[in-house]
């Protein structure tokens, strides 16, 4: 073989592989290919997480119907044992009077100064609280749901990018074998390409531990627990725009924002815990009516017994003070809150921004034209208009310029993804 029939067969193997070079990333029949909507469907379905959050707000609403309960009335007696050295001396006198002595009475605790209706607001908004962070908690979740299997499209499409350079320089190094072995080339000429093939490989066997880890995670959140690979059903995502203006993006996040609402809803539950310490000084009253029969002036008693403590030492005034400091220090970490809901809508908007200007059309022509060229440093290749080293370097600055392409849409789909987080709502589809 000569060296010109040399480079043709090089050259088609370089063609066969990057038709096949899909097939080459293929995997058995354990993968499974899931859409975004699938994978966030069964994380709301199976993720025990959530789960133990949702049991937390339905154990905090319970507490509602418990704090609308009416305290139980409390049942006193006192009934003779032993007298005039009889057991039990009950019964009838000659003279036809009760003989034997009891005393019934029945206590009901009435609070006074709204203090039930108090308790009541406070675990209802006791019961908010739960749910904003059960929100919050689907929030962060989702978020790293989304980044996982963004982040595992573009591992993958990165896979594919070295597989097929693999695939190439394999190829290549075997027709060269011969060539080398002829003496038609020099050995440095094919060290080169070994080591070339020697880097890629270590290069994909780095990103195929990042990809099992990636695969863990989205697992984890998952709850999968076979080994399925999970392999991510992306679609061409179509021009990106923000349709709204920074302002209305703040005034959405101060609206939906669980952890900027759950700050908020601190706020009320320190002030009903507030006003519920206020209505403590104010005592509540025993009322119990009683009967005793034998042991009065009269002998069928009736009679109503009423008590109170006296607000003489405890006035509540520590408990008091210490609510209305918690109040302020709540007012104080929801402004905090503010700003920084502010500064992160505003981070999250310029991100988006520049990502999108990155994306622009212009760019995207470059890199359709720049694939075109590729095709046309192949027929060169074979046309023998530039020899393997011009060659090999196109082919690398090629599949690093992919490379980059990928990691531009992940950062792109992570921009989307940071706005909604912060807005608390999906205004970047």
């Amino acid at each position: 073989m000569n060296v010109r029939m040399f480079w043709r067969h090089a050259f088609a193997a370089l063609c066969c592989m990057q038709l096949n070079a899909h097939a080459q990333t293929s995997r058995s029949g354990d993968t499974t290919t899931l859409s975004l909507t699938d994978v966030e469907k069964r994380f709301i379905d199976s993720n025990f997480q959530l789960l133990a959050a949702h049991y937390n707000v339905d154990a905090q609403k319970a507490l509602i119907q418990q704090a609308k309960v009416w305290d139980n009335p409390v049942l006193n007696t006192d009934q003779v044992i032993h007298a005039n050295g009889k057991f039990f001396p009950y019964g009838k006198n000659p003279d036809g009077t009760y003989n034997g002595q009891y005393f019934i009475q029945v206590q009901q605790l009435i609070k006074t100064a709204g203090k039930r209706g108090k308790l009541i607001n406070l675990a209802s908004t006791n019961a908010k609280l739960s749910e904003w962070q059960l929100q919050d908690l689907l929030r962060n979740l989702r978020a790293q749901l989304h980044s996982d299997y963004y982040t595992l499209s573009q591992q993958l499409a990165d896979r594919n990018i070295l597989l097929s350079q693999q695939d190439q320089l394999k190829h290549l190094l075997t027709a060269m074998q011969g060539q080398l072995n002829a003496g038609n080339i020099a050995q440095k000429e094919y060290l080169r390409i070994q080591a070339l093939l020697i880097t890629l490989q270590q290069d994909l066997t780095e990103l195929d531990k990042n990809i099992t880890d990636t695969q863990s995670d989205l697992k984890t959140l998952l709850q999968m627990k076979d080994d399925v690979f999970i392999k991510p059903a992306i679609e061409s995502a179509g021009a990106t725009s923000v349709t709204e203006n920074f302002d209305a993006l703040v005034q959405m996040a101060k609206q939906n924002n669980p952890s900027y609402l759950l700050q908020q809803t601190q706020v009320v539950y320190q002030q009903q815990s507030l006003s519920y310490q206020k209505s403590l000084r104010s005592p509540d009253i025993t009322l119990g009516p009683n009967f005793d029969r034998n042991s009065n002036y009269a002998p069928n008693y009736v009679g109503l017994g009423i008590s109170l403590p006296l607000p003489v030492f405890d006035k509540n005034k520590g408990n008091i003070k210490a609510a209305e400091f918690n109040v302020k220090q709540q007012q104080a970490l929801v402004q905090d809150a503010e700003t920084n809901l502010y500064q992160d809508v505003n981070s999250a908007y310029k991100k988006l921004l520049l990502t999108i200007q990155q994306n622009n059309g212009a760019q995207q022509d470059f890199y359709i034209r720049y694939k075109d060229m590729y095709q046309n440093m192949l027929k060169s290749y074979q046309q023998k208009q530039i020899n393997l080293l011009e060659f090999l370097d196109f082919f690398n600055d090629y599949t690093a310029l992919q490379q980059r392409l990928n990691q531009q849409q992940l950062n792109l789909q992570l921009a989307k993804d940071e706005l909604n987080y912060q807005v608390g709502i999906d205004v970047i589809k």
